[in-house]
């Protein structure tokens, strides 16, 4: 019955997410259609110089020279079909691009999801349990410096320390350049490169969390069925495990879904400073380009995840609260 029930709710919540994609596509498409120049203008200007003719057949050959409501009709009508059209920069289609990107952007994605949530619950309750003591002082003192550094910044510090002047870890890239390691030593190597890359934007959101955990542990400790606990004799251990940190995860849980998108702009700027391939630095490329199709593709891939990352969240909700139903 449970599992009919989270089926059902996963469907209907899918067929909802449709039209919403879509009317995000439409609004990414006009947006960058503002913007000067396009693709012709690009490869034109890398060549020196070309004829009006020459430009002519370049837009004509991308599609340019159809009205911009024309353009996004059959851009709707490919994505439809899952067909994100070809990149002019790299010369192959957008989905195989994306496709070939996606693995490190999601796995980086993923770690810094994984480690600011779990360690910033951690320290927030910490924080909460010893309220205007030194472990709260010294807590939120340090969110507060992760919070207010800027990624960049943060990322160019933590490369001069132990990649410059340690020497711990490497400064850029995903992989030892031609070690070509096979098995377990590409699993080590792969993450001896992630942990910088990683820890640079687990700061920021590993201070937002810890902090919204502070605040909704102690609105939890005020509510009146924290005092009917102790009443009926359970120690303040067994109140925090069994009642008050799960629902406490609640608004952690929330904002962890609403700054899925957020995470993906974070980490356009940290691949871009530590050159990791995946769809961060992909995006910053095809902006300097003028790739738009590759730009629309990245944008469209970015709204999918955030939707599935959403409906996860959904899900989480009824196993940390069974009394929350999916409707």
């Amino acid at each position: 019955m449970i599992w009919r029930k989270s089926a059902t709710f996963i469907t209907w919540r899918l067929l909802q997410a449709v039209p919403t994609v879509l009317v995000i596509v439409a609004l990414n498409f006009l947006l960058l259609q503002l913007a000067p120049g396009d693709a012709a203008d690009v490869l034109a200007g890398e060549a020196g110089s070309a004829t009006p003719e020459f430009m002519a057949q370049l837009r004509q050959k991308f599609g340019l020279d159809q009205p911009v409501a024309m353009q996004l009709l059959i851009y709707i009508k490919q994505v439809m079909t899952l067909d994100l059209g070809y990149s002019f920069r790299h010369g192959m289609p957008v989905a195989d691009l994306i496709l070939s990107r996606l693995g490190p952007s999601m796995l980086l994605m993923l770690t810094v999801f994984f480690v600011s949530v779990v360690f910033g619950a951690f320290l927030g309750s910490v924080a909460a349990r010893n309220l205007n003591r030194w472990q709260d002082r010294m807590i939120s003192i340090l969110t507060v410096l992760a919070y207010a550094t800027p990624v960049f910044w943060a990322g160019l510090m933590l490369i001069v320390l132990f990649s410059i002047n340690l020497g711990w870890f490497p400064t850029s890239g995903m992989q030892k350049v031609a070690a070509f390691y096979e098995g377990s030593a590409k699993v080590v190597d792969i993450a001896h490169h992630l942990v910088l890359p990683a820890l640079t934007l687990t700061l920021f959101y590993l201070a937002l969390y810890t902090r919204l955990m502070r605040a909704s542990v102690l609105e939890q400790y005020s509510m009146d069925y924290v005092v009917t606990a102790r009443a009926k004799g359970l120690t303040e251990r067994q109140i925090a495990r069994r009642h008050v940190l799960r629902n406490a995860l609640l608004p952690v849980v929330t904002m962890a879904g609403v700054q899925a998108g957020a995470l993906l702009g974070g980490a356009v700027v940290v691949e871009t400073v530590f050159a990791w391939p995946g769809l961060g630095l992909l995006a910053y490329e095809a902006l300097f380009s003028r790739d738009l199709n590759l730009l629309l593709g990245i944008f469209f891939s970015s709204t999918c995840l955030v939707v599935l990352v959403n409906l996860f969240v959904d899900l989480g909700y009824s196993l940390l609260d069974p009394r929350i139903e999916l409707r």
